[in-house]
């Protein structure tokens, strides 16, 4: 991630930890409470620092929760969360003891004050519709595609699967619209499986949607947001026969598996217990193993002048698919984070630390090894692992080789606030992550090549079989904390689609003499020679929080790349020329299935899931300066 409060990925969110619960009959219900405040809950909140709850908070939970107590969530990660779920544990869960002096009312400024929205948000919405009949059943026989992430980072689907043409995409239609209630923004891959969409949500809510419909078959709430994609897997079971499970894991760091028909918990796992560790990007299933990448916001809580800067380090974790039980860890940085210097103050600073890994891992069977890409330093000395993509041995984890892309990019939130910020590194940047997942390409030539993807706009051609030597690399995009190319790439045979974001530089406080190139590139990956470019066309109109560019990952069939726009339009776009096919305004109000109308916003992290002739899409991305929305959108051509 790298960056935290505005950021790459890596987000957010640790809270008191709440026992997963499944649900599978009904739909999730919120508290009845009434808001105390007057704020719409789809509109970003620009000051909270007004609202009732904030004076709450310094008295009562600031002497905690910002820093002090290592154990205790950090702020930044509690803002990450639905007030109903910070409500829930001042009431009646982990908080409730330390939340006794509160009232009924100090409770719900708290959590309002902390999610940014009222309460009565979700409440006031109709809830999902659950399904009936036909529509409740799961078709056993339609087993996972083993294509996306959480299998491999190339985002494509072929033509069987995908059962869409590109001279059908121009009449792609919205078939239905799914809202995630009281939400402002919809960050989950959806994946299709089983005549079902699975997709995680703001709240911690995983559902299972009829794929025709849109209804809910079950519902199961994790401990806190679900960000990653929510992957359908398979394995045989003692008694020989098929075990169906999705995985997926939380922004407090705890990962899942859960029965893909039932939607009940076969096991939940915490992965690392750094108090801000966070999992955002979707674990990878290959073998019996699964892959958990782990990041971190720490690079937003160094913002905190009183705040001892910093101690986590990036990390993948193994885990036997079946159990859950680790198998081996493997740190981004080798050494733990030690004292460097003292402050006047007394404050020390540790270092190495960083190098988050907020991108999904590539498994290369072959060569025994996988592959990610990591984030910025967050502490002063920066070292070698930092911006780099590094190779992980499958049977043990040892770090096999290692392409540090940058060097000397250390940084976080604090660098924002003050040029001398007790915890801004010396190096000050730039903070260019590698935050979109490596992709193994195979070549006309029998050879294979590694294609990795930096938020400064360079693309990398690495040759696996030789240490990851450098065989090439391009410049699609001016890059910066937002990308430059953020979330993910797709490929289709040899052709590389790389979304740019290059957000407008008064977003992120820095300034560039390069102009923006805001769009999608088409890259060949044996020489990294361009082959098209077609820019964003701006349609912002003066709106907020709008940008043009591509910061949300990609996603191919033949002959066609999807690709959602900051400004809200989902486009399909020729995979040979670049033209444009067809294109949606997703912050359109649209009648959602529990009758209501909701809309979207930006695309943000997530791209398209395809298959059988759908298109399925979350747009909604209310954070960091972008504009919100709740919805997951079904397209399918008439």
């Amino acid at each position: 991630m790298a960056v935290g409060a505005l950021a790459g990925e890596a987000p957010p969110a640790s809270a008191p930890e709440t026992p997963p619960v499944s649900a599978p009959e009904t739909a999730p219900t919120s508290h009845a409470l009434k808001s105390v405040s007057e704020f719409d809950s789809r509109k970003l909140v620009t000051d909270p620092e007004k609202l009732p709850g904030a004076a709450v908070f310094q008295e009562h939970c600031a002497q905690c929760h910002q820093g002090q107590v290592p154990k205790a969530p950090q702020k930044m990660f509690l803002q990450m969360m639905s007030g109903s779920t910070i409500h829930e544990a001042l009431t009646s869960g982990l908080m409730k003891g330390q939340a006794q002096s509160l009232t009924e009312l100090q409770r719900v400024q708290v959590a309002e004050y902390l999610s940014g929205g009222p309460l009565s948000a979700a409440t006031n919405r109709p809830q999902p519709k659950m399904c009936v009949g036909p529509a409740r059943e799961f078709d056993a026989a339609e087993a996972p595609l083993r294509a996306g992430w959480g299998y491999n980072n190339s985002r494509f689907v072929d033509a069987d699967a995908a059962g869409l043409a590109p001279a059908a995409v121009p009449k792609l239609h919205l078939a239905w619209a799914f809202e995630f209630p009281g939400g402002i923004r919809a960050r989950s891959q959806p994946s299709i499986a089983y005549g079902a969409v699975y997709v995680g949500s703001y709240d911690g809510t995983v559902y299972a949607l009829d794929r025709s419909q849109g209804c809910v078959r079950w519902t199961f709430k994790a401990g806190a947001e679900v960000r990653t994609a929510v992957v359908p897997y398979e394995q045989t079971g003692a008694d020989g026969k098929p075990v169906r499970r999705v995985f997926f894991g939380d922004v407090i760091a705890r990962a899942y598996s859960i029965d893909a028909l039932t939607g009940k918990l076969a096991w939940s796992v915490k992965v690392d217990d750094h108090p801000n560790a966070t999992l955002t990007a979707t674990p990878t299933f290959s073998g019996d193993t699964i892959y958990v990448p782990i990041s971190s916001l720490e690079v937003t809580t160094a913002a905190d002048a009183n705040y001892e800067c910093c101690k986590f380090r990036g990390a993948v974790q193994a885990l036997d698919a079946r159990s859950g039980a680790p198998r081996w860890k493997a740190y981004s940085i080798p050494q733990p984070p030690a004292p460097v210097r003292t402050l006047a103050s007394g404050k020390r600073i540790f270092a190495p630390s960083g190098a988050p890994i907020w991108n999904s891992p590539m498994v290369d069977p072959k060569r025994g090894v996988l592959y990610v890409g990591t984030g910025e330093n967050y502490s002063s000395p920066a070292n070698d692992t930092s911006d780099s993509v590094l190779a992980f041995r499958l049977s043990d984890g040892a770090l096999a080789w290692s392409y540090q892309a940058l060097a000397g990019d250390a940084w976080n939130v604090g660098c924002m606030l003050a040029v001398d910020h007790p915890n801004c590194p010396a190096e000050n940047g730039p903070d260019v992550d590698f935050g979109a997942g490596t992709v193994l390409v195979p070549l006309p030539s029998g050879h294979d090549i590694l294609i990795a993807a930096q938020k400064n706009g360079w693309l990398f051609g690495l040759d696996p079989d030789h240490g990851g030597r450098l065989l090439w690399k391009t410049r699609v995009g001016r890059g910066g904390i937002q990308g430059g190319i953020h979330f993910g790439v797709a490929v289709e045979g040899t052709r590389i689609y790389a979304g740019i974001s290059d957000m407008k530089d008064e977003h992120t406080g820095r300034t560039s003499k390069d102009p923006p190139r805001p769009g999608i590139t088409a890259v060949d990956a044996a020489t990294g020679r361009v082959v098209w470019t077609t820019p964003a066309t701006d349609a912002c109109a003066g709106r907020p929080f709008c940008d043009s560019g591509i910061s949300a990952a990609v996603t191919a069939i033949p002959g066609v790349v999807f690709a959602g726009h900051m400004d809200g339009r989902f486009r399909a776009y020729d995979g040979a020329t670049g033209a444009v096919l067809k294109e949606f305004d997703t912050t359109q109000e649209v009648r959602t299935t529990s009758g209501a109308t909701a809309h979207g916003g930006s695309f943000g992290g997530p791209g398209a899931a395809a298959r059988d002739g759908y298109v399925i899409v979350n747009s909604g991305y209310g954070i960091y300066f972008h504009m919100p929305g709740n919805v997951l959108l079904a397209y399918r051509a008439q």
